[in-house]
């Protein structure tokens, strides 16, 4: 008897979540989704990494809420993404949207490691209202708990809500929307990784509704004024670096950095937003030679403070402030512009 009981609570359970969760676009127009798959953990089993037209076979009830079309760009993990990535996946985003005008959402699957970065760099150079969102996974296909069916399949579901335009690009894991440029990875293997520090998330995937709770003030995308533009290769970009401060850290990190024919420094200061008296020296010394130096610092949270004698990162990660000043340089921006640009990036 009390079997049967529980049969029926689990069905009338069923039932009531049925009559919640109704898909996007179930009452009538479906709308129009794009992945561009580069690869990353999200798309990997221990077989080797899987198409993401395999994955999805694998995510149930996925298609109920688009019709979605796979751009396979390439499958790589996210240690191997480099600058020329960049530029080619934001330039098959804006193609994409260019051959097929009824796109409503674009998602990017990627590896977690660089994810950061990419979501970063289309966040400042796609020009599109379209929403993007870029989401990975921390552990394999077929693994214990494995988080990517789920990720992908919130992923799909921001990029077709109707809220989803104004954000930016968006990074969607661990059932939470977060913003390209606040968003950073700070575990190495558990889901609950992306952290968006002092500012906190968008908004939140739930399994009943998407809910969006704040937007972004700082420039993006269609807002940007760092398109690509004649940007098509990587050597277009001016070479940016980054040193770490540390104790009693010497100055030839910096030396070898303008000795390489690097453009900009980014300094993973102390958390105060300082470097060594050595490693300032030699900064100095980059600037008269027509360095841009960008401090951010490496505690990870925080402003660094304006009116000091490097440009202030404001509350950029070292990783995102190197991306934004290799395209303010490549757009030409003088020392005396780029505190302002930092403020407004």
């Amino acid at each position: 008897m009390r079997f049967c009981k529980n049969i029926v609570t689990i069905a009338v359970a069923s039932l009531l979540l049925q009559s919640v969760f109704v898909p996007a676009g179930s009452a009538g127009h479906k709308p129009h989704i794009r992945i561009i798959a580069t690869g990353g953990t999200i798309a990997n089993s221990p077989d080797g990494r899987m198409g993401v037209d395999t994955v999805l076979e694998q995510v149930p009830g996925i298609a109920e809420f688009a019709d979605i079309e796979i751009r396979d760009y390439v499958r790589i993990g996210s240690s191997e993404i480099t600058i020329q990535n960049w530029i080619d996946i934001a330039n098959v985003i804006m193609e994409e949207l260019r051959n097929h005008p009824d796109t409503d959402g674009i998602v990017v699957t990627h590896g977690s490691n660089t994810a950061e970065e990419t979501a970063y760099f289309l966040n400042l150079v796609l020009d599109t209202a379209v929403p993007v969102v870029v989401v990975g996974a921390q552990r394999q296909r077929t693994t214990l708990s494995e988080d990517g069916s789920r990720n992908l399949y919130d992923a799909v579901r921001v990029a077709a809500h109707p809220e989803a335009s104004g954000h930016g690009v968006m990074l969607v894991v661990n059932e939470m929307i977060h913003a390209a440029r606040d968003v950073t990875k700070t575990l190495s293997y558990r889901p609950e990784t992306w952290d968006s520090g002092d500012l906190g998330v968008l908004g939140l995937a739930d399994i009943d509704r998407i809910r969006f709770y704040r937007t972004p003030l700082t420039l993006h995308t269609v807002n940007s004024r760092l398109h690509l533009g004649e940007i098509t290769t990587a050597a277009d970009l001016p070479r940016v670096d980054i040193v770490y401060t540390y104790a009693d850290a010497g100055p030839e990190l910096v030396e070898a950095a303008v000795a390489a024919g690097a453009k900009g420094i980014v300094v993973a200061g102390f958390p105060t937003g300082s470097p060594n008296p050595a490693i300032g020296k030699a900064l100095t010394a980059a600037e008269e030679h027509d360095v841009a130096v960008v401090m951010s610092h490496r505690g990870g949270r925080g402003r660094v403070q304006t009116g000091r004698p490097f440009t202030s990162a404001d509350n950029l990660t070292p990783q995102k402030a190197r991306i934004l000043l290799m395209l303010a340089l490549a757009h030409g921006a003088k020392a005396d512009e780029l505190e302002d640009i930092f403020l407004d990036y």
